[in-house]
C-alpha cells in the first residue's frame, strides 16, 4: 500500500505521524502548516504517492497551481492507478488554462473508474473552457472586443491561474479603452511574476492608448527584452514611435505656418493605428484645427464629429466644431455645442461663447436686412444708399404693374422689405439695436405698421404719390439705367 513504501518501519510510522498531523491542520484550513507536515512527511517517505497527492491538495487550497502540478504529476508516475492523483493533475492543468492536459487526466480517472462523476463534470469543464477559447479567438479576429472579455470571464471561472486567458482579457479591455480594469489584470500578474513580457505589453499598451507615449515604448522594449519574439509588443513598440514622429511633424508644420503640409502629416498618422482612440480624437481635433485654417470647414466639422465619437468627452473637438458652425452660420448646432461645453466647465469664457452664439441664432431667425440689400454687414452709409437705390426700383409696384397678380404681390413684399430693412439701416441708433441682437419691436418700432412709400418718396424726394407716370418717371429711368441692373 500507499503507506508501506519505506525501508524502515519506523521511519514510515513516523511519516505516517506527519501526514496525520497535516490532515488534522488542513481540517482547520491552516494550509501554511499543513504544507509542512506534508512536507516532513515526504522527507521521511519519499517514494510515497498519497503524501504528494495531499501536498498537491494543499497547494491547489493556496492556489500554488504550478507547484501542486509537479506534486500530482509526481504521486501519478509513482502510483498510475492513483486516482485522487489523476482529478488533482487534471485540476492543476485546467486552472492553468491547459485544458487538453486536463481532458487526458480526466479520461485515465474514467479508465479507472467509468462512474467516476466528478472526472465526467470536469471533462464537460475541459470542453466549455475549449468551446470558450474558440470562440474568443473568433471575436478577436472579429474585432468583438466584449465577446473575448465575456468568454474569458466564463473561462477563468474553470480556470482562475491561467495567465493566457488574462492576458488576452486585459488586452481586450485596453481595446475598448477600459484602462483601469486592464491595468489592474496586468498588474495582479506582475506582482507574481515581473518578469511575465505579456503582462508587460499590456501595462504598455494601455499607457499607448491613454498617449503616454513615452512611457508606453519603454514597457515595450521591456518586454521585448524578456522575450524577443513578441510580436504584438513590437508591432505596438513600432507604431507607437511612427504615431509620435508624424504627430510631432504635423504639429511643427501648423506651428510654421504650413497648413497643406500639416493637414497631410495629420492624415497619414491616422493611418497608423485605428485602435488608438485617444491619440486618433487629438488628430482628428488637430486636422480639424489646420481645416479651419485652409477654409475647409465643412471637413473641419466633420472632423471634430470624429473626434468626438472616438472621445466624447474631448472639450476642444466640441468648442473647435461650435467655432466652425459659427463660421457657416449653423448657429443652432453652434449653440448645441457650446451648451455641452458649458454643461461640462462653468467658465466665463464658455459663458460667452455660449451667449454670443445664442445672439447669433436670435439674429438669423429675424430678416436679415443686410442680405435683404444686398450688403455686407460692415456696409458704409453710401453703400446702404445705393443698394437701396438700386433695390427699390428694381422692385417698385409701379415697375411691375403689367405683370401678373402672383408676380406682383411678390415684388410689392419685395418692395416693402427694401424699404423697412433701408429705414433701420440708414438710422444709426436702430442699426445699432438691430446689429446688437435686439428686438426692434422692443422699443416701440412696429414693423407691421411700416409704409415702404413714404421712405421711397422721402429718398427720391417726389411730390405726393409716387408712379411710373410723369417727369419723375423720367428720372427714375435715368437713374435705374445708369445703374446697370
Amino acid at each position: 500500500s500507499n503507506e508501506l513504501t519505506c525501508a524502515l518501519p519506523l521511519t514510515a510510522l513516523e511519516a505516517e505521524g506527519f501526514k496525520e498531523q497535516g490532515n488534522a491542520f488542513y481540517i482547520k484550513k491552516d494550509y501554511a502548516e499543513a504544507f509542512n507536515y506534508y512536507t516532513k512527511a515526504i522527507d521521511m517517505c519519499p517514494k510515497n504517492a498519497s503524501y504528494y497527492g495531499n501536498r498537491a491538495a494543499t497547494l491547489m487550497m493556496l492556489c500554488r497551481y504550478r507547484e501542486a502540478l509537479e506534486d500530482s504529476q509526481q504521486a501519478v508516475r509513482l502510483d498510475n492507478t492513483f486516482v485522487k492523483g489523476h482529478l488533482r493533475e487534471g485540476k492543476c492543468h485546467l486552472s492553468l488554462g491547459n485544458a487538453m492536459a486536463a481532458n487526458r487526466c480526466f479520461q485515465r480517472v474514467l479508465e479507472l473508474e467509468p462512474d467516476n462523476s466528478q472526472a465526467q463534470q470536469e471533462v464537460k469543464n475541459t470542453e466549455a473552457i475549449l468551446e470558450y477559447e474558440r470562440m474568443a479567438e473568433i471575436g478577436f479576429d472579429k474585432r468583438d472586443y466584449r465577446m473575448v472579455v465575456f468568454c474569458m470571464d466564463r473561462a477563468l471561472d474553470s480556470a482562475p491561474a491561467c495567465h493566457k486567458f488574462k492576458i488576452l482579457k486585459a488586452e481586450c479591455l485596453a481595446l475598448l479603452g477600459r484602462y483601469p480594469e486592464a491595468q489592474a489584470v496586468a498588474s495582479d500578474i506582475l506582482r507574481m511574476d515581473s518578469t511575465n513580457a505579456d503582462a508587460l505589453y499590456v501595462r504598455g499598451l494601455c499607457l499607448y492608448y491613454e498617449d503616454c507615449i513615452d512611457k508606453a515604448v519603454q514597457f515595450f522594449v521591456q518586454a521585448l527584452r524578456m522575450a524577443p519574439d513578441h510580436d504584438k509588443a513590437r508591432l505596438a513598440c513600432r507604431n507607437a514611435k511612427a504615431l509620435k514622429a508624424k504627430k510631432e511633424e504635423g504639429n511643427k508644420a501648423f506651428k510654421d505656418g504650413n497648413f497643406e503640409a500639416a493637414y497631410d502629416l495629420y492624415s497619414d498618422a491616422l493611418t497608423i493605428d485605428p485602435n488608438n482612440i485617444k491619440t486618433n480624437a487629438k488628430l482628428y481635433c488637430n486636422r480639424a484645427t489646420v481645416g479651419s485654417k485652409l477654409n475647409k470647414l465643412e471637413q473641419a466639422i466633420e472632423d471634430c464629429t470624429k473626434a468626438i465619437k472616438l472621445d466624447e468627452t474631448y472639450i476642444k473637438a466640441y468648442l473647435r466644431r461650435a467655432q466652425c458652425y459659427m463660421d457657416t452660420e449653423q448657429y443652432e448646432e453652434a449653440v448645441r455645442d457650446y451648451e455641452k461645453v458649458y454643461q461640462t466647465e462653468h467658465t466665463k469664457e464658455h459663458k460667452h461663447l455660449l451667449k454670443n452664439a445664442q445672439l447669433e441664432l436670435k439674429k438669423s431667425k429675424r430678416k436679415d436686412y443686410y442680405k435683404v440689400l444686398g450688403v455686407d454687414k460692415n456696409a458704409t452709409e453710401d453703400e446702404i444708399k445705393k443698394a437701396y437705390r438700386k433695390r427699390a426700383l428694381l422692385h417698385h409696384p409701379d415697375r411691375h404693374s403689367g405683370a401678373s397678380t402672383e408676380v406682383q404681390k411678390e415684388e410689392e413684399k419685395k418692395f416693402k422689405e427694401v424699404g423697412e430693412a433701408f429705414s433701420v439701416l440708414s438710422d444709426p441708433k436702430k442699426k445699432s439695436r438691430y446689429d446688437s441682437g435686439q428686438d426692434l419691436e422692443d422699443d416701440g418700432m412696429n414693423m407691421g405698421d411700416f409704409d415702404a412709400n413714404n421712405i421711397f418718396k422721402a429718398f427720391f424726394g417726389g411730390p405726393g404719390g409716387f408712379s411710373f407716370e410723369g417727369k419723375l418717371c423720367c428720372d427714375v429711368f435715368r437713374i435705374y439705367s445708369s445703374l446697370h441692373i
